[in-house]
């Protein structure tokens, strides 16, 4: 029997919720199949555990990671913690660590949910986004703190191979669906360095995938396409700042937050990609039952498929479907059911 290890990290807020929640539908969908099994490794790291030990990840943390075949992770965040002080203390640390610079967050109307879009069936996105270096890579600095000339600098980093081979991925993720079609976004007519390497790269990459039809758009003009013209995107490449906003557009423009997934992945595989739900840690309804869980429980689909469980990661999604179509659904999406009742509607499915 195929057994892999998984390294939970529900984190703050509704992650304890819906990590909660997936680990007990993986459980049910694994013993369904029978050819696999997971063994689930338990990480307390959180605002709490930063509050008491002063930090997220402890000495030693990565390295016991890198055992995994897989992280499942829940969001990260707290009111009473700095926001740049918890992602660079958990998140960004696995995700630079490991080397995870394909973040692929797909997009769609699943069945029963409504979509404040007019056109919102056409939805059926792929965003994948550059997830190592960039704006988000840390670069820059303060001096003169304080003082009336305080200055603060944030410096983008973008590297030939790192831009390369972001958009490789994503070309060949463009290749392997119905449409072939890819949309290269970027603002280089502002940004007259950094996008113009990405503008560049991109036409160069895209000589060796004739079959993938591209167009670039700039990034404030893409998203009035997400919003009047759907139907004319389907796999989206950008870097960490415009695809994290554009993302997070996409999750909206389908439903909710609440279902959208991520996967963090090293594509090479020297080392464990990390999958979370996007939606956040978001305190406001922690502790009140309702998070929905089919961002989670989608995730999960994605971690699956990338172990190589792709009958069971089917299998995950239909049980979502079918859930999701008998309108069982969480305040977000506007029904009543509480994070259980979908959670125990998913697993009958199964």
């Amino acid at each position: 029997m195929r057994e892999y290890r998984i390294a939970a990290i529900p984190g703050d807020g509704i992650g304890m919720e819906v990590i909660a929640a997936g680990l007990r539908v993986l459980d049910v969908l694994a013993g369904r199949d029978g050819g696999f099994k997971l063994r689930f490794e338990h990480y307390p790291w959180s605002s709490d555990y930063y509050k008491k030990h002063g930090h997220y990840i402890p000495d030693g943390g990565l390295d016991q990671l890198r055992k995994c075949h897989a992280i499942f992770f829940g969001a990260v965040g707290a009111p009473d913690v700095p926001d740049h002080v918890s992602l660079w203390g958990l998140r960004l640390p696995i995700c630079q660590g490991f080397d995870q610079y394909a973040n692929v967050r797909p997009a769609r109307v699943l069945p029963g949910i409504t979509s404040p879009l007019r056109d919102g069936q056409d939805i059926d996105w792929v965003v994948i986004r550059e997830n190592t270096e960039g704006e988000y890579s840390g670069n820059g600095g303060r001096a003169h703190r304080g003082l009336p000339e305080e200055v603060a600098t944030e410096t983008s980093v973008f590297t030939r191979s790192g831009v390369a081979r972001i958009h490789r991925f994503a070309f060949e993720l463009a290749r392997k669906r119905p449409r072939k079609h890819l949309t290269l976004v970027t603002k280089s007519n502002a940004q007259r360095h950094g996008m113009v390497l990405w503008d560049e790269i991109f036409y160069e990459i895209a000589r060796d995938f004739p079959e993938v039809e591209t167009q670039r758009i700039l990034v404030d003009a893409v998203t009035t396409n997400m919003v009047l013209k759907p139907w004319t995107l389907d796999t989206l490449v950008a870097s960490n700042l415009h695809a994290d906003i554009l993302s997070d557009l996409a999750a909206a423009l389908t439903g909710s937050l609440g279902i959208a997934p991520t996967a963090n992945l090293n594509p090479e595989r020297h080392f464990p990609s990390m999958f979370e739900p996007i939606h956040g840690s978001a305190f406001d309804i922690t502790g009140k039952g309702i998070a929905n869980p089919v961002a989670t429980f989608w995730t999960a689909s994605l971690m699956l498929e990338h172990l190589g469980e792709k009958e069971a990661s089917v299998r995950l999604m239909k049980a979502v479907e079918t859930v999701t179509a008998r309108k069982i659904l969480t305040p977000d999406l506007g029904g009543e059911a509480t994070t259980a009742v979908v959670t125990d509607a998913v697993c009958d499915a199964l």
